[in-house]
């Protein structure tokens, strides 16, 4: 029989000499192991995301302002907050009235969980990094108000957490505590890179997992 994740662990534990609190503890440091097909299954069975035309998802292709003001909207019930209700509409320049996104954009702008670029642009085209998308999930999950130290700690577990823009940081951690950040073999982040359909998928996933009973 092969052994579990966990039984390895276990094992490991008990060879370096660590106490089975400690071993838990360290399982609890793993990555979860999910697959991308089965993350995608359930969000799109959840209405959070959808096919596209020709009926495949296409999780490599990667997500534009407009769309992850869509799917935040969709996942955070953003439109039921408070100051979504308000009826002054926020002026954006490059999003008139009938663009898709239109009232999604306005609910993530008058939410402050996304912010427009000077002179009220959006850019609703434009691809957004994974450090940029991951922590603008956390603003809408709700970001924890870790100590700057617990913030440095939660980084330094990622080869590649230097790259990670300061202002990211905090909202980041966030993500990353609560694995909502998908990460690869080698347990980069891989911050600067734009995210993609499955990169979000995955994110989605581990959200509506926590809102099961006894999560």
């Amino acid at each position: 029989m092969i052994p579990t994740i966990h039984q390895l662990v276990c094992t490991l534990g008990m060879i370096l000499g660590l106490q089975s609190i400690g071993a838990i503890t360290f399982a609890q440091t793993l990555p979860s192991v999910q697959s991308p097909a089965s993350a995608i299954e359930q969000v799109v069975a959840a209405g959070l995301m959808s096919n596209s035309a020709d009926g495949q998802f296409h999780p490599e292709r990667f997500i534009s302002r407009a769309e992850l003001s869509s799917i935040l909207v969709k996942a955070f019930q953003l439109n039921q907050r408070a100051a979504a209700t308000q009826q002054n509409l926020i002026e954006v320049q490059d999003v008139p009235s009938t663009y898709w996104a239109f009232n999604d954009i306005q609910t993530v702008l008058k939410t402050g969980i996304m912010k427009g670029y000077r002179g009220n642009m959006f850019f609703p085209n434009q691809k957004v990094s994974r450090a940029e998308a991951f922590a603008i999930f956390a603003q809408a999950y709700g970001v924890y108000q870790f100590p700057e130290n617990t913030v440095a700690e939660i980084l330094a577990k990622y080869p590649d957490s230097a790259s990670i823009p300061d202002w990211a940081k905090k909202s980041l951690a966030t993500a990353l505590n609560e694995d909502f950040v998908n990460i690869d073999a080698q347990g980069n982040i891989s911050p600067l890179q734009p995210i993609t359909r499955g990169d979000m998928a995955y994110a989605l996933s581990k959200y509506l997992a926590k809102q099961q009973p006894g999560s």
